[in-house]
């Protein structure tokens, strides 16, 4: 087995060499250079990965023994369904940075717009959350050990580059800067703990990995579709 130490240096490395930090769409809109039209798309596509998140922790929750871990995995649902007294979850903050976008809610709460490429990616990760062992459904969700640089660099770039982009729109993104420390945290450490052979550590490795690429597939759907070559689906919006 890798030492601790080393299988963490391993997992970190993943986001490293494949995180979709590094895609072109983000390059682009980091720096400045999507149109309207491509944020909006972007926003409006990743909404329905948001949607899916709080049933791909529920499909973990479901297989989980231990009450003390369940107690712990029931917050990443509240935070994005929200709570009877605080309805103001992930989901309902993506649709005010939808709004302040100037995107409709109606249409995407509809999906209207969700690339097909977009629902593929998507769904395959919830079917692999359901497919794989326990260990690998939580390993696939340490993508958040990548989270926080993101979502540092995301902020200022809004800010800078996209003004028209209404600042309560981007609360979202505050409160991840937050949430994904909190809860990568609890999971490496879970992580670590159920992985007792080599095999097992290699098998979570490939689940972060898999994890990456859903990731990177969605904006390619997205920069294939309104960046290059631009080609959209054919009855798009009818």
């Amino acid at each position: 087995m890798w030492s601790r130490e080393e299988f963490v240096q391993r997992l970190r490395a993943v986001g490293e060499a494949g995180y979709h930090d590094k895609h072109p769409f983000h390059i682009l809109m980091h720096e400045g250079r999507l149109t309207r039209r491509q944020l909006q798309a972007w926003i409006e596509n990743r909404f329905y990965y948001q949607t899916i998140i709080p049933k791909k922790d529920a499909a973990i929750m479901a297989r989980i023994e231990d009450p003390a871990v369940r107690r712990a995995w029931i917050q990443r649902i509240l935070d994005h369904d929200g709570t009877t007294d605080n309805p103001d979850g992930g989901i309902h903050k993506w649709l005010v940075l939808g709004e302040a976008a100037g995107l409709a809610r109606q249409d995407m709460v509809a999906l209207r717009y969700v690339l097909p490429g977009v629902r593929f990616a998507v769904d395959a990760y919830l079917t692999y959350v359901k497919d794989h062992s326990l260990m690998e459904a939580v390993a696939s969700s340490l993508t958040e050990l990548f989270a926080p640089s993101l979502m540092a660099r995301r902020l200022p770039a809004f800010e800078e580059y996209y003004p028209w982009v209404e600042q309560q729109g981007l609360e979202y993104f505050r409160a991840r800067l937050s949430q994904a420390p909190r809860d990568v945290e609890f999971g490496l450490e879970y992580v670590i703990q159920e992985c007792h052979t080599r095999e097992q550590q290699e098998q979570a490795i490939l689940a972060l990995k898999t994890k990456c690429h859903i990731l990177w597939c969605l904006l390619d759907a997205v920069h294939f579709a309104y960046v290059s070559p631009g080609l959209l689906p054919p009855l798009w919006g009818e």
